[in-house]
């Protein structure tokens, strides 16, 4: 789907540029596509989903919260019979828009743009406010005569909001956690039914994107969310994982350390030597001879 059609779903103006389009939302728009479709493009929504059914990623998302959507070239979105609760935007920007500025490097690393659609940011009134008051600075420069300073101006100004939603995510992973109880504790649970299961002799190390489907979260929000409380990957915690269950194997059996490194999932032994040098300090035969104190 390119710009046009997908803007035409929210029955915007026309646009006043080929690789850019602003577009205000009310509480009267609707959009119904009844198919999935492909962009081509990167789009940045703000509004509150009043009924309907609205997905991008695998999941699909009904709630009725003030939400900013993000959105980028590849990713497959759906909507039935969708109706937006609230006066909102529809910014939407070819890659193309970006190239010469320093934001089609940046937007890159912005790793929300992975996120799945329940993993949408939710925003305070004043978070709402300050993207609403950039929209409506981004809207005024588009109608406005453009002229040679109007792109710098208008990629300054998304640029912002790109800004502004990486802290008020930050403020989310910590307040939402308050209310679902850490994400660190989940993801120890279902490591920990990963290893007594007999999995990772089995299957091997668990993957991050395992994990994260084991939690019903993307990799990107999983990895994301894990940092913010922990000041580790989850890829991190999981190698901490195991090499706390690597030392009571040492220590509680008379397992080889090659046989401990298969039995946790690591078929290639000097890796799960080096490894738990990192994350220990000591090789595992060292450990192993250590005195317990």
């Amino acid at each position: 789907m390119n710009i046009e059609e997908f803007t035409d779903k929210f029955s915007c103006v026309a646009q006043e540029h080929p690789l850019l389009t602003v577009c205000r939302s009310t509480p009267k728009t609707k959009c119904s596509t009844d198919q999935q479709f492909t962009l081509n493009f990167y789009s940045i929504i703000l509004n509150k989903h009043k009924s309907g059914v609205f997905q991008y990623g695998r999941t699909k998302y009904d709630g009725d919260n003030g939400s900013m959507y993000f959105m980028k070239p590849g990713q497959t979105i759906m909507g039935e019979n969708l109706e937006w609760g609230m006066d909102g935007f529809n910014l939407s920007f070819k890659e193309d828009y970006l190239v010469g500025h320093p934001l089609h490097s940046e937007i890159k690393k912005y790793r929300y743009f992975d996120y799945e659609v329940n993993e949408a940011l939710h925003l305070s009134p004043g978070e709402e406010q300050t993207m609403k008051e950039l929209y409506t600075k981004i809207e005024t420069e588009y109608f406005n005569n453009q002229d040679e300073f109007s792109r710098e101006i208008i990629l300054g100004h998304i640029a912002s909001i790109l800004r502004y939603s990486q802290r008020f995510y930050k403020r989310q992973f910590l307040h939402r956690t308050e209310l679902s109880g850490k994400l660190i504790s989940r993801f120890n649970e279902q490591l920990l039914a990963y290893y007594e299961s007999g999995q990772l002799s089995e299957f091997g190390l668990p993957s991050v994107k395992y994990m994260a489907n084991q939690l019903h979260l993307s990799s990107r929000y999983l990895s994301d969310v894990l940092k913010q409380e922990t000041g580790k990957t989850a890829i991190d915690l999981i190698h901490t994982f195991l090499i706390s269950e690597a030392k009571n194997l040492l220590k509680g059996t008379g397992l080889s350390v090659s046989e401990i490194a298969y039995s946790l999932g690591f078929e290639n032994h000097p890796y799960f030597s080096r490894l738990f040098k990192r994350v220990s300090g000591v090789t595992p035969n060292e450990f192993k001879n250590q005195p317990l104190n």
